[in-house]
């Protein structure tokens, strides 16, 4: 009896043993080839140097704009390419403006409101750090610009007799309200790192850190006659800190 009460224990342990390794072992990511895609919301804030748009703006006795940047709002999303392990390919898009309002002692009102936007496609590598934990470098290649938008107005109420009376002030090259919008046209390069993490299987956040580059200018007048002379410095570059909210496969 003793012998079978021992028996039965010794095959009882074996078979906790063999159950035990017989549980599926969760693999390291870290080592784990990335697959999924996902899209979803990126803001960012874009340091761009304004100093030579506010000497513009001071000549024709406008508000300089703001110098601490400014809030860019825009959409990403990407897939891994099985071609390439841990390579994914995707598009983004990002757009922002800040603006500024003078009156002087004649009530005569000036705006300016300088807009950058730019977006393209993407290409980066990620690397897995833990199960939820990714980190990521990579560039986006595409197209953007800087729009100028001068406004003027001598205030009052606006009727339909006096847009006419402007209409003729503005025929005799004396135009009371005017608009006048200088369009910067660029080829973009935007290298970025990011660190990504996984909050749920289906809802990822970023953090990540870039440089809005723009090369290569082309600048009209209200899209229709081209502009010479602007410096070189009046772009929409700039370095970048950008965030994300994505949903997908992560």
């Amino acid at each position: 009896m003793k012998r079978l009460i021992g028996l039965l224990f010794l095959l009882g342990v074996c078979t906790f043993l063999a159950g035990a390794q017989e549980e599926p072992i969760p693999p390291k990511r870290t080592h784990a080839v990335k697959v999924g895609l996902f899209g979803g919301f990126t803001p960012g804030w874009l340091f761009l140097d304004v100093k030579p748009i506010n000497e513009f703006l001071a000549a024709g006795k406008g508000a300089p704009l703001k110098e601490d940047g400014i809030f860019m709002t825009g959409g990403a999303g990407a897939a891994y390419i099985m071609l390439l392990p841990n390579v994914r390919v995707g598009g983004m898009g990002m757009t922002g403006a800040i603006r500024s309002t003078s009156i002087d002692l004649n009530a005569v009102r000036r705006d300016a409101e300088l807009r950058v936007g730019f977006g393209g496609v993407t290409i980066e590598y990620v690397w897995p750090v833990t199960e939820r934990l990714d980190f990521s470098a990579g560039a986006m290649l595409g197209w953007g610009g800087a729009d100028i938008t001068l406004r003027q107005s001598n205030g009052g109420t606006n009727t339909w007799v006096g847009e006419q009376e402007q209409f003729a002030q503005w025929t005799a090259g004396n135009p009371g309200n005017m608009t006048r919008t200088l369009s910067g046209a660029f080829f973009v390069w935007v290298p970025s790192v990011d660190v990504e993490y996984s909050l749920l299987g289906w809802l990822g956040v970023r953090l990540g850190a870039s440089y809005v580059g723009m090369s290569f200018p082309s600048w009209k007048v209200d899209a229709n006659y081209e502009l010479l002379g602007v410096p070189s410095g009046v772009t929409g570059k700039g370095f970048m800190v950008n965030a994300g909210v994505f949903v997908g496969t992560f």
